[in-house]
């Protein structure tokens, strides 16, 4: 019998009702897939997510992390610039430790009404696609 893999999810809940929606839909994706959530980790916001994602990826028992969250439009870069930093970082960790991270962060410079339509979409992408590579 082939060992399923498992997946742990690291999520912003800075956007509460968006972030419970991802989470919800990518276990549903996982299960479909025959994968198994090992973690959910909630951090305040997508800038959290890189040290979350480590300790996570670290472990032998979890095959690939996906990140679920949204960084929407704001008034100035900040959104921007932090959507550049946390998706480095994530690249940096994925090719340092030769393990997938499934990547489901809307934005940056999204609105609202943006992420609510591409909230389940996403959720699903990043999920396919850690496990794809896992």
């Amino acid at each position: 019998m082939k060992k399923k893999k498992q997946i742990a999810i690291v999520v912003a809940e800075f956007h509460k009702e968006i972030a419970d929606t991802m989470v919800a839909e990518a276990e549903r994706t996982a299960h479909d897939l025959g994968a198994r959530v090992h973690a959910i980790i909630g951090v305040p916001g997508c800038f959290e997510m890189p040290l979350s994602v480590k300790r996570l990826i670290q472990k032998k028992s979890v095959d690939a992390v996906v990140v679920l969250g949204f960084i929407e439009k704001g008034e100035t870069l900040h959104g921007e610039v932090m959507g550049h930093v946390v998706h480095h970082a994530l690249m940096q960790l994925q090719l340092s430790t030769m393990k997938p991270i499934g990547f489901g962060i809307i934005g940056p410079g999204a609105t609202e009404r943006a992420a609510r339509v591409r909230m389940k979409g996403a959720a699903r992408a990043a999920v396919r696609a850690a496990l794809s590579q896992a």
